[in-house]
């Protein structure tokens, strides 16, 4: 059974930093590429940033750039997201998804359906706020 499953989620205060961890089979790690969406409280669902699966070449939406960093880790599975500098409005459950590069980073900040990957993880919460 395909399972990606997100950790790392919390509450932050403005300007503060988490470390989120998407743990996923090394099967799915070495086929797909996985990218990192986000859900705000009555908004769509967009793309946040992807790491292929292949050259591990990395994609960020607007609103990651500069702040976020996305990464793979071999040695335990995981695909990791980085973010620094939070804003409230980075305050949104986040899900990881594994699924084709063009299909994911066609998604990167835009609204995105669950069409966009073939898997999807259960999400963590990240509450910025002071």
């Amino acid at each position: 059974q395909v399972q990606l499953v997100e950790s790392g989620g919390g509450l932050v205060r403005p300007g503060g930093q988490l470390k989120l961890s998407c743990k996923v089979s090394r099967f799915i790690l070495d086929n797909y590429a996985i990218g990192w969406f986000r859900q705000a409280p009555g908004k769509e669902r967009e793309g946040i940033s992807v790491i292929s699966s292949q050259d591990v070449s990395t994609y960020y939406a607007d609103s990651a750039m500069g702040r976020f960093t996305i990464a793979r880790d071999y040695n335990r599975n995981t695909v990791e997201l980085h973010m620094h500098n939070l804003k409230p409005e980075d305050t949104a459950v986040y899900y990881c998804a594994a699924g084709e590069l063009d299909m994911l980073t066609a998604n990167l900040g835009t609204a995105t359906s669950e069409d966009a990957a073939h898997y999807w993880g259960q999400g963590t919460q990240v509450t910025v706020s002071s």
